[in-house]
């Protein structure tokens, strides 16, 4: 596959510039698809992503996964297969910003695809996935070279979401097409894995969903590890190499950040947040928020209001 161009990329820009009217993710007229954009540097700040292809026209990311740093740029894309706590630093000025959008994994699609292409000649086989014995990496993120046929995909949906109309009629078609680009190239063998019926990347993918829907709740690592029918010293392995954290670690950090997701409501109070996360003690939700955010939350409640008003 030959890789994008400048052209390609000058072109998903514009398009992009034209749309997106705001700095962060945010909605675009197509369900699954997000616009991001940023007008200036973002330091390097906790994040959490669902599974999903990020891709850039302009501007450039970089996230660390415990000891791994990846870049993405508009050569590169993000293919994120579960959904993953990290921190991310965002690059952009004024006169260079950040434009690009990313498309949500959609399991049953993903099905879909892999059942049409059984018999692709070019379809890369399923990964193995003990051939990720490294500690410092991981399988949940990885960056890819863009190529040119992703690359005109991407500025054909950019295109298409310009008009309401054709992303609703068009845009699921090449949503559709990205996805297939992807899990034929590199990366694609880990998200076969993850559509596979089995093994252990798909059981790691499971307990990082039950995490996210029941973030509330007392969830004990002997517990995900039955469910996901491994010994709680493979169960934390496996999740390690996906994560590079530790299932504890996870939990700790996806209740932090639907905390903070709290706060930005009205009428939203610190303690109400941390209830409704999950904490028990305010002292302790205090403390790990601070940890993690870098700030309190009362702290982060009152610069979210000066920023909303």
């Amino acid at each position: 596959m030959t890789q994008a161009t400048e052209c390609d990329r000058q072109r998903l820009a514009s398009l992009l510039a034209a749309q997106v009217k705001r700095d962060g993710f945010s909605d675009s007229p197509l369900p699954g698809v997000r616009y991001a954009r940023a007008l200036r540097h973002y330091p390097l700040a906790p994040a959490l992503y669902e599974p999903s292809v990020v891709i850039l026209a302009t501007g450039n990311k970089r996230a660390v996964v415990g000891e791994t740093i990846h870049i993405l740029d508009p050569g590169h894309y993000w293919v994120v297969s579960v959904p993953l706590a990290f921190s991310c630093e965002t690059f952009a000025t004024p006169d260079t910003p950040l434009y690009g959008f990313s498309v949500r994994v959609d399991p049953a699609m993903l099905g879909e695809l892999l059942l049409e292409m059984d018999d692709a000649p070019e379809a890369t086989p399923p990964v193995a996935f003990e051939a990720s014995r490294d500690q410092t990496s991981t399988i949940g993120m990885r960056a890819m070279p863009m190529t040119e046929t992703l690359a005109d995909a991407a500025a054909r949906l950019a295109a298409c979401l310009a008009e309401p109309g054709e992303a609703r009629i068009l845009g699921p078609g090449i949503v559709r097409e990205i996805l297939y680009r992807v899990l034929l190239g590199p990366q694609g063998a880990t998200l076969r894995a993850l559509a596979a019926q089995n093994g252990r990347l798909r059981a790691v993918s499971r307990a990082l969903k039950r995490i996210h829907s029941d973030f509330k709740e007392e969830l004990d690592v002997e517990m995900l590890a039955r469910e996901a029918h491994m010994g709680l010293s493979t169960f934390h392995h496996a999740f390690r190499a996906v994560t590079a954290t530790t299932p504890l670690q996870y939990v700790k950090a996806v209740r932090l950040h639907k905390a903070r997701t709290f706060l930005a409501e009205p009428d939203a109070t610190a303690a109400d947040a941390g209830r409704r996360a999950g904490y028990v003690s305010a002292s302790q939700f205090s403390r790990e928020f601070k940890r993690l955010f870098g700030a309190t939350p009362s702290e982060e409640l009152a610069r979210l209001r000066s920023a909303a008003g």
